[in-house]
């Protein structure tokens, strides 16, 4: 066989198979467990959307857009309820495709927060001419807290002593906490623990303090080293969760003067 007629048969069939596909428009949405859709405001959340069999990236980007409207989300009941409007953060791509494809949605945000950031993925069928840019597109949710330390360690901390800790918490939309607001203070679990390599060492809880989501206590650590900080929260009635850990060091007692 001649090598140029293999290759120019098989460049021709790539450009057949081309020239079959059809563009199919999808609209992604990343929404916050219990709360808004994520967007600019959070610095939005990474899209890719993957063929199955081959691995190959058929569309990647960020949503862009606003958390949505409150009532028609928080508010929403019914089997199927629309709570995507016009504004609503979303992440809009073509898909080339020239048959029925199984593909993968993977998703991580908020990137805004890249230490509360996490990922979740999903899997479909796409078919040339099902179009899945109305609605809600492809809704995927992504469960999480984002949790800020506001002060901890900032001037030294020697054991045996007391000192204050805080933190900011709130949904990975960024929408608010508040005292009998749409997410209720009262509803949110926040604790400090500290660790010396797996060792749980002391916790303590933290308690609402300040609107929006400030949650503050204090602790004494017998010993001296160094330690891990972690903050975790929950919401004791949806079960979302988040956690944020940073390093953490305790010098060795001094006399008091």
């Amino acid at each position: 066989m001649n090598p140029l007629w293999f290759l120019a048969a098989i460049a021709a069939l790539i450009a057949s198979i081309a020239a079959n596909a059809e563009p199919l428009p999808v609209a992604v949405y990343v929404i916050s467990k219990d709360a808004k859709f994520i967007g600019d405001s959070m610095g939005g959340a990474e899209v890719v959307i993957r063929d199955v069999s081959s691995g190959k990236v058929l569309a990647k980007g960020i949503t862009k857009g606003g958390t949505g409207d409150t009532d028609r989300i928080m508010r929403s009941n019914g089997r199927s309820p629309l709570r995507a409007s016009t504004d609503a953060a979303h992440f809009a791509a073509v898909v080339e495709i020239n048959e029925p494809r199984l593909v993968r949605l993977e998703v991580k945000g908020p990137l805004g927060k890249p230490a509360s950031a996490i990922r979740a993925s999903a899997e479909r069928w796409l078919v040339p001419g099902q179009r899945l840019d109305s609605g809600e597109g492809w809704t995927i949710e992504l469960p999480g807290l984002v949790i800020d330390f506001i002060s901890a360690q900032q001037v030294p901390v020697h054991a045996g002593k007391t000192f204050a800790l805080e933190a900011k918490i709130s949904l990975l939309c960024g929408c608010p906490i508040t005292p009998g607001g749409m997410w209720d203070a009262a509803d949110y679990e926040v604790e400090a623990l500290f660790y010396r390599g797996t060792q749980l060492m002391a916790r303590t809880p933290l308690a609402f303090s300040q609107a929006p989501g400030g949650y503050a206590g204090s602790i004494a650590i017998k010993d001296a080293g160094n330690y891990r900080l972690v903050i975790a929260a929950r919401n004791i009635r949806s079960g979302n969760s988040g956690l944020i850990e940073n390093k953490f060091r305790v010098l060795k007692a001094t006399p008091d003067r």
